[in-house]
């Protein structure tokens, strides 16, 4: 899939929104300035966030539990081990709400075999080219309508 610029980022981050359900791992791949954390300020508007979006990279995690589902935004930019996981308490997070990841290859190639896996590049016209890995639980809701 293609995202023309930040408004269809933004837009596919909305649409991503309604699908969500409780327990959900989404994992965003890709390079710096990407549009991951773009992508999940469409998503926690839709979800009735009204607020900045920051980037979690210095806080590591960056709660939302006020929202219609609760979302966890997770940096792990700065993460050098995965063992550095388990301080986090993500697992635990998951039984009240979604969690997302930005950065999941710092948390270990097998961290989230079930996580809709995600994956922006910026294309030569400044594009995005979107790719997903599906897992099984997503099936019925992907692709996106």
């Amino acid at each position: 899939m293609k995202l023309k610029d930040e408004a269809a980022t933004i837009a596919f981050g909305r649409k991503l929104a309604k699908a969500l359900r409780v327990g959900d791992v989404i994992t965003l791949s890709g390079p710096l300035s990407a549009g991951k954390t773009t992508m999940v300020r469409g998503l926690l508007g839709a979800l009735g966030h009204d607020g900045e979006v920051p980037s979690p990279s210095f806080a590591i995690v960056q709660p939302y539990e006020s929202l219609k589902l609760p979302v966890w935004h997770v940096d792990l930019y700065r993460i050098d081990d995965p063992s550095d996981l388990a301080e986090l308490g993500l697992e635990d997070i998951r039984e009240d709400g979604v969690l997302i990841i930005e950065w999941p290859e710092h948390g270990g190639a097998a961290a989230w075999p079930e996580a809709l896996g995600l994956s922006l590049n910026v294309e030569e016209d400044g594009s995005r080219a979107l790719t997903a890995n599906v897992p099984s639980s997503w099936e019925g809701r992907w692709p996106l309508r």
